[in-house]
């Protein structure tokens, strides 16, 4: 079971609590809702390590890491204004290892609801 904790300003906009819930999807490897909430043409930059285009490749990529187990999601903000978001925390997992992480998202309109674009920053600490 993944631990959940989040800063207590997150339902401020209905795109604050997507945000939250598209994480805590992707602390708990909830493949499906991921990529119903993504356009078809996502573009996932992990900034040093790799950039995944499109739905296909995107759902490939969350096949790759769905054994890799979170205990624990620590977020710390929740952002959103018109097309963008963004959200930073900690995620700590099973095997021990610990990441920081900011987000940040564009969304394919001010009141879409579809993410079509993600900026992942990750450090291990």
């Amino acid at each position: 079971m993944t631990k959940i904790t989040s800063s207590p300003n997150c339902g401020n906009s209905p795109k604050m609590v997507f945000l939250k819930e598209f994480n805590i999807a992707f602390a708990k490897r909830d493949v499906e809702f991921l990529v119903e909430s993504v356009t078809e043409e996502i573009v996932w930059t992990i900034v040093g390590i790799k950039k995944i285009t499109g739905k296909k490749d995107f759902l490939f990529e969350l096949e790759k890491i769905k054994m890799e187990k979170t205990t624990e999601l620590m977020l710390d903000q929740i952002l959103s204004h018109g097309k963008e978001g963004a959200t930073n925390g900690i995620m700590k997992m099973q095997n021990g290892k610990k990441y920081a992480f900011s987000d940040f998202y564009q969304f394919n309109g001010a009141r879409g609801a579809k993410i079509k674009s993600i900026t992942s920053y990750i450090v291990e600490i």
